[in-house]
């Protein structure tokens, strides 16, 4: 609205310069570009990535199978284990050597992390894996799939507004400083004789 106002103020008074009007045309296009372009855009890009996370949990829901696996021992600590000590949010895992059958019949075996407080030989827990068996992570689902695109949909608007109002400030600034710059150089040319007129100097 601002805008609107500042290109009818200045349409027609007598003092306008060019540059007050390019300012207030400016800022209408900015605006507009703001509350029209970057929705689209982050409609769009949404769109798109909701489209491509909900193809790869498909895929993941094909491919990733949970399986029962059967706690053999616990596994000895390594290094990268978190500190007993400290409360973590793996707090609750165990790291445990486990046998599973894998979709395809065969039977494995490996470490895996079991949501077990106190595993014991024989405890049961689920895992998930690939047709052949080998261990992979939980397939992604569909609320976190959505909840993923609309926040790329949200990113990608803000970051278009912010594109736009920084172009419209850029190009601001080059016209205020070549104002000064013309301002600077008039008054380089009538300075030296300002208030000397009449004097008879």
């Amino acid at each position: 609205m601002r805008a609107i106002r500042g290109i009818r103020r200045w349409r027609h008074n007598p003092l306008r310069r060019t540059t007050d009007l390019v300012e207030a045309w400016l800022a209408l296009g900015a605006l507009v570009l703001i509350l029209v372009a970057a929705p689209l855009t982050g409609l769009l890009v949404g769109r798109l990535a909701e489209d491509a996370l909900q193809r790869s949990v498909r895929e993941q829901r094909e491919n990733h199978h949970s399986v029962v696996a059967t706690v053999v021992r616990r596994a000895d600590r390594t290094p990268l284990d978190p500190d007993p000590e400290t409360a973590t949010g793996r707090d609750s895992h165990s790291r445990v050597l486990a046998r599973w059958t894998a979709p395809d019949g065969t039977a494995r075996g490996g470490t895996a992390m079991a949501a077990l407080d106190a595993p014991r030989r024989g405890d049961r827990f689920t895992v998930w894996t690939d047709r052949s068996g080998r261990m992979v992570g939980r397939p992604l689902d569909t609320a976190t799939a959505s909840t993923h695109a609309v926040l790329a949909g949200v990113g990608t608007a803000a970051a278009c507004a912010g594109v736009v109002e920084g172009a419209r400030r850029l190009v601001l600034w080059r016209m205020v400083r070549r104002r000064y710059e013309g301002w600077d150089r008039a008054w380089s040319r009538v300075g030296p004789d300002w208030g000397r007129t009449g004097t008879g100097s």
